[in-house]
Protein backbone atom coordinates (compact mmCIF):
# COMPACT_ATOMS: atom_id res chain seq x y z
CA UNK A 1 0.00 0.00 0.00
CA UNK A 2 1.10 3.48 -0.94
CA UNK A 3 -1.03 6.19 0.42
CA UNK A 4 -1.59 6.03 3.98
CA UNK A 5 -5.98 5.22 4.28
CA UNK A 6 -8.00 6.05 7.27
CA UNK A 7 -11.54 6.50 7.56
CA UNK A 8 -13.20 10.15 8.36
CA UNK A 9 -11.48 13.20 8.09
CA UNK A 10 -7.84 13.88 8.99
CA UNK A 11 -9.00 16.42 11.59
CA UNK A 12 -10.77 13.72 13.22
CA UNK A 13 -7.66 11.12 13.31
CA UNK A 14 -5.26 13.42 14.56
CA UNK A 15 -7.64 14.66 17.62
CA UNK A 16 -7.83 11.09 18.37
CA UNK A 17 -4.06 10.65 17.78
CA UNK A 18 -3.70 13.55 20.48
CA UNK A 19 -6.12 12.05 22.82
CA UNK A 20 -4.10 8.55 22.71
CA UNK A 21 -0.60 10.20 22.52
CA UNK A 22 -0.06 13.63 24.85
CA UNK A 23 3.23 14.08 23.81
CA UNK A 24 2.10 14.37 19.92
CA UNK A 25 2.02 18.48 18.79
CA UNK A 26 -0.08 20.11 15.82
CA UNK A 27 3.40 20.02 14.29
CA UNK A 28 3.91 16.09 14.87
CA UNK A 29 0.68 15.37 12.90
CA UNK A 30 0.77 18.13 10.40
CA UNK A 31 0.00 15.98 7.48
CA UNK A 32 0.11 17.22 3.84
CA UNK A 33 -1.25 15.49 0.53
CA UNK A 34 1.50 12.89 -1.27
CA UNK A 35 3.89 13.41 2.39
CA UNK A 36 2.18 9.76 4.11
CA UNK A 37 6.41 8.87 4.94
CA UNK A 38 7.34 12.22 6.12
CA UNK A 39 4.11 12.12 8.78
CA UNK A 40 4.93 8.83 9.65
CA UNK A 41 9.01 9.47 10.38
CA UNK A 42 7.98 12.10 12.51
CA UNK A 43 5.20 9.66 14.38
CA UNK A 44 8.13 6.70 14.43
CA UNK A 45 10.46 8.89 15.83
CA UNK A 46 8.37 10.37 18.61
CA UNK A 47 6.36 7.04 19.48
CA UNK A 48 9.02 5.22 18.94
CA UNK A 49 6.69 2.32 16.61
CA UNK A 50 7.57 1.50 13.30
CA UNK A 51 5.86 2.96 10.66
CA UNK A 52 4.00 -0.31 9.76
CA UNK A 53 2.31 -0.45 13.37
CA UNK A 54 1.61 3.24 12.82
CA UNK A 55 -0.05 3.08 9.27
CA UNK A 56 -1.85 -0.03 11.00
CA UNK A 57 -2.98 2.29 14.09
CA UNK A 58 -3.98 5.00 12.05
CA UNK A 59 -6.28 3.38 9.29
CA UNK A 60 -7.93 1.60 12.33
CA UNK A 61 -9.14 4.94 13.77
Amino acid sequence: MTKLQFKGSWNEAKGKLKQKYGQLSDNDLAFAEGKDDELLGRLQQKLGKSKEDLRKEIEDL
